[in-house]
């Protein structure tokens, strides 16, 4: 069950990396938009390393 919430956890990292992305490129400007993609492309490593390790940990009993 706990796999669950962690996957659960991966899944919305990636979700809000994806918002944050588009956030940047497309409504901000400058300095702020640097700062939101970083943020956002932090998101995305950490939600896929989050998946990555749910996915090669296998079944569970």
């Amino acid at each position: 069950m706990m796999m669950m919430w962690v996957s659960f956890a991966g899944m919305f990292a990636l979700f809000l990396a994806i918002g944050l992305i588009l956030l940047s490129r497309y409504k901000l400007k400058g300095i702020v938009a640097g700062i939101v993609a970083t943020f956002a492309y932090a998101f995305l490593i950490i939600g896929g390393l989050i998946i990555a390790f749910v996915v090669l940990r296998g079944p569970t009993a």
